[in-house]
């Protein structure tokens, strides 16, 4: 038998928890992994459910593989861990590179775990390169205090081209933390931009995180994303930096004035604070949790997690039919033919487009 490393269909994977995955930092780099015990579906849901921190690295892991055997594994785990899922709070947490949302975070859970108990799992998504695929995974190196408590789980997974920066699989890895008992999840994502209505659609509230001083706080100033945010917080609202950090704050609050109320009915807020120095953290977390009795009182909760429902049913059957396309075998047979056709000008894109589509028809099975 061919062990997955050396055979040809795995070239540039790794073997992690006896899953095949791209490498992390860089896909060409050549490892020899020892490839641990493989666990059962029945093992696996009974470690989550019990807690077992090992068993829901395991099955994070097999959720991210490329593997068609794990993938469908995964699927029968979340299937059993479906029914446990649905009881934490969802918090969103975007940013301008270079906002400290990594820092942010790590005063935030430290705040809402000291302050209100229970259990906090963390997804940070860190972007992957266009070339070489890998990421550095770095954001937990970077929640030093949070990365030091039992209670925390701190998941950094690459965003492998996702929309929005939020890995692909995020949203079946917030069903497997729910049922391991993890009562609020923090999903921070890459960045910031229209796309990220892709996290919006996971999330009980969506933070945008904001920095003053810059010289162009009007480039923070985004229609889309000003629009799907719950709360704007101003960082660094520290030294020197407090009468550009206000000045931003009310620019910003000037500027929702123009925006259509949100459907929840809740008043979107503009607050400053400092996450290195954790001034002013409290008054994000009063923020967050009276919009989450706001909306929950008024019904908006349950609507917004039912519609979100029906969003990634949408988005499955997209995902699904754009892997079936590619894995086809006659579709992998004619498109290198179709790309070069459109390369030498023979061929439009859409034509080009449209006779992959009809030998994809002709042959899927």
């Amino acid at each position: 038998m061919i062990h997955p490393e050396n055979s040809e269909e795995y070239k540039g994977l790794v073997v992690n928890d006896g899953v095949a995955q791209p490498a992390s930092v860089n896909p060409y780099l050549n490892r020899k992994r020892f490839v641990r015990k493989v666990y059962t579906v029945d093992e696996i849901v009974d470690g989550i459910l019990s807690g077992n921190v090992t068993m829901l690295s395991q099955a994070v892991t097999l959720i991210e593989s490329v593997i068609p055997e794990h993938q469908e594994k995964a699927q029968q785990v979340i299937e059993r861990c479906l029914p446990y899922a649905g009881k934490s709070v969802r918090i969103g947490i975007s940013g301008v590179p270079g906002a400290g949302k990594s820092t942010s975070i790590d005063e935030f859970g430290i705040h809402v775990l000291d302050r209100f108990g229970g259990k906090l799992a963390v997804l940070a998504i860190d972007p992957s390169s266009e070339r070489s695929k890998g990421s550095i995974l770095g954001d937990k190196t970077r929640m030093e205090k949070l990365s030091q408590r039992p209670e925390a789980f701190i998941r950094p997974s690459p965003s492998a081209g996702s929309l929005g920066g939020v890995a692909r699989k995020t949203r079946e890895t917030v069903i497997l933390c729910e049922a391991a008992g993890y009562d609020k999840i923090f999903i921070e994502t890459v960045g910031v931009g229209q796309s990220e209505t892709a996290c919006h659609s996971m999330v009980d509230f969506f933070l945008l995180i904001q920095v003053a001083g810059t010289g162009d706080e009007l480039q923070g100033i985004k229609r889309g994303i000003m629009e799907i945010s719950d709360g704007i917080v101003i960082n660094k609202c520290d030294g020197d930096n407090v009468k550009r950090c206000e000045m931003a704050a009310q620019g910003f609050r000037n500027a929702l004035h123009f925006f259509p109320p949100s459907e929840s009915g809740w008043q979107r807020k503009v607050l400053t604070y400092s996450g290195f120095y954790g001034y002013g953290i409290k008054e994000v977390w009063d923020m967050i949790y009276e919009y989450i009795d706001f909306v929950k009182e008024n019904g908006y909760f349950d609507l917004r997690r039912h519609y979100q429902n029906k969003y990634w049913m949408y988005e499955t059957i997209e995902n699904t039919l754009r892997n079936r396309f590619y894995n086809n075998a006659e579709v992998k047979n004619h498109i290198r033919d179709m790309e070069n056709a459109v390369q030498r000008g023979e061929l439009t894109p859409f034509m080009a487009a449209g006779r992959l589509l009809e030998i994809y028809k002709k042959n899927d099975n």
